[in-house]
């Protein structure tokens, strides 16, 4: 059971109503990460945002998605697996390049190294090295990539942190955690 009430779109007002309507119509639901999230006018207008900028990134959808997978299956937030597994298949993925990306890894070399970039940011908390960023750089991201990553990165952390924290109910199909290594 959710920590905080999760907010219906239907019982909403305001900012809150509008930006709830524009998901609903988005999904064709409301997930119970944005009804939690709805408790806070502010952090709803900042994740909606980010997800809308990012969805227009240069990355692309397939890459964020396993960006997503990656921290999620990092942080244990078994919501953001799920969630991010479905949107992955939706963007085109197989479930096997999924549940890669979930440990970090990628059969494409390029990805790889943004997939261990990715993950090394988070078990460092952002305290990468000047070489970190050099290697993703050598392997073929450009610097508007790599910032966007970064950010890619920050936000899923706050999903991951709101579902974890708040114990979001998950209500998208369960995807098991990967141990990490």
């Amino acid at each position: 059971m959710s920590h905080v009430p999760l907010i219906d779109h239907n019982d909403a007002s305001g900012s809150v109503k509008e930006q709830l309507d524009q998901i609903h119509a988005t999904f064709g639901t409301v997930p119970t990460m944005f009804r939690a999230v709805a408790n806070s006018p502010a952090a709803l207008t900042s994740m909606w945002s980010a997800f809308g900028a990012y969805g227009g990134g240069t990355l692309g959808a397939a890459v964020g998605e396993q960006i997503a997978v990656a921290v999620a299956n990092r942080n244990s937030c078994e919501y953001c697996l799920a969630a991010h597994t479905a949107l992955g298949r939706k963007a085109g993925l197989a479930g096997e390049v999924l549940a890669a990306a979930q440990i970090g890894r990628s059969d494409d070399p390029k990805l790889s190294s943004l997939l261990t970039f990715v993950l090394s940011l988070v078990d460092k908390r952002g305290q990468v090295s000047a070489a970190e960023v050099d290697s993703v750089r050598a392997a073929g991201w450009s610097d508007e990539e790599i910032v966007e990553a970064v950010g890619q990165v920050a936000l899923n952390i706050f999903t991951n942190y709101i579902n974890v924290a708040l114990d979001v109910p998950v209500d998208f199909p369960s995807v098991g955690l990967k141990p990490v290594s």
